[in-house]
């Protein structure tokens, strides 16, 4: 959704989800304001109740949901991209701060001419939960396959609306699913699997014009105080890559302690066994980036100390593939300049 140590320890493993994994458009005081429920672009065509189940538990959606609310990473840009308007979305303050949709979000409602949504708060990364603000947004639904709910947060939204986690673990639920699941969800998955075929002949074209890919491994990092945090291949962003023929570096795996998770810790002391063709290294800013290529520290990492290293910088462009969404796999910006940075590096 999705994290770095430059923020507070409640909003930190968030912002790894996002940028390691939205914002306020609702009324001046701050408290979000209702938006106006969107028709569907189109009538949906799979039949009701649908039940969809997930690591926390079941949500029975009774009929074609009217005002969905969208939370974590991913699900917005999912709905959107379906045709459905969230009338309330999670707050993405670590990307473009409170107050604010993300660019590509905020696009899709004005081309759409769609009143903007209400913005859910989320001040610690997801450590509680605006039960207030998304109660006065009235929603039928509320979608968060890819998220960080709790099993408590889950069960009280399941006294508002039905509530659609994740299938496995906390942050690791891929880029195919989050929009499947999301497709389930509001009755569109023949649309669904038209996004997905999409992205996938988008991704294949990315693929057919880098050869220089295959076969070459990569890690991705989020550089820390005495310690570095490496994805692993259960993270989304991560295993996005190998749609592009690259292999996730077997140190990573051989390294991990998370236990399942999409992140573990490695200390400096333990640089040097992190072993890959690629570095992919993800930033606050591009002076974060560029001391972290001059940290002598980091010299023990063999692709830093070759110069193979993609670098991903400031939050908004990292937040745009990590991991990409249904609405930023052709975001200039985003993976599209990530890609040729892998290439350059991939050449050297």
């Amino acid at each position: 959704m999705r994290k770095p140590r430059i923020l507070t320890a409640a909003l930190a493993l968030a912002v790894l989800a996002l940028a390691g994994c939205g914002a306020q458009a609702g009324s001046p005081s701050g408290t979000p304001a209702p938006a106006e429920a969107s028709a569907p672009a189109t009538q949906a065509g799979d039949a009701f109740p649908v039940e969809i189940t997930s690591a926390l538990g079941t949500a029975t959606i009774e009929g074609q949901p009217q005002r969905v609310a969208t939370w974590g990473w991913g699900s917005t840009e999912a709905a959107i991209a379906l045709g459905v308007f969230p009338v309330a979305v999670g707050e993405q303050p670590w990307t473009v701060g409170a107050g604010n949709l993300l660019p590509w979000v905020e696009a899709a409602y004005d081309q759409a001419g769609v009143e903007k949504p209400a913005i859910l708060t989320d001040a610690d990364g997801g450590a509680t939960f605006p039960y207030e603000e998304l109660i006065a947004a009235d929603p039928d639904l509320i979608v968060a396959p890819y998220s960080g709910l709790t099993q408590e947060q889950f069960d009280t939204l399941s006294e508002v609306a039905p509530v659609v986690a994740y299938p496995n673990a906390p942050w690791t639920t891929s880029w195919e699913d989050t929009i499947s699941i999301t497709a389930k969800a509001l009755g569109r998955t023949a649309e669904g699997e038209k996004v997905l075929a999409d992205i996938d002949e988008s991704l294949a074209t990315m693929k057919a014009a880098h050869p220089e890919f295959e076969g070459k491994t990569i890690a991705g990092v989020w550089d820390g105080d005495g310690s570095m945090s490496i994805y692993t291949g259960a993270d989304p962003r991560i295993s996005i890559l190998t749609e592009l023929g690259l292999e996730v570096a077997p140190s990573v795996a051989a390294l991990d302690t998370s236990n399942g998770g999409f992140y573990y810790d490695l200390s400096y002391e333990q640089l040097d066994k992190l072993d890959a063709d690629i570095l992919i290294s993800y930033h606050a800013s591009a002076q974060d980036a560029k001391t972290f290529l001059s940290k002598p520290a980091l010299q023990a990492i063999p692709a830093v100390k070759a110069g193979r290293v993609a670098q991903v910088s400031d939050p908004v462009t990292v937040s745009s593939v990590s991991p990409p969404t249904a609405l930023t796999f052709d975001w200039e910006d985003g993976l599209p300049s990530l890609v040729d940075k892998l290439s350059e590096a991939a050449k050297k």
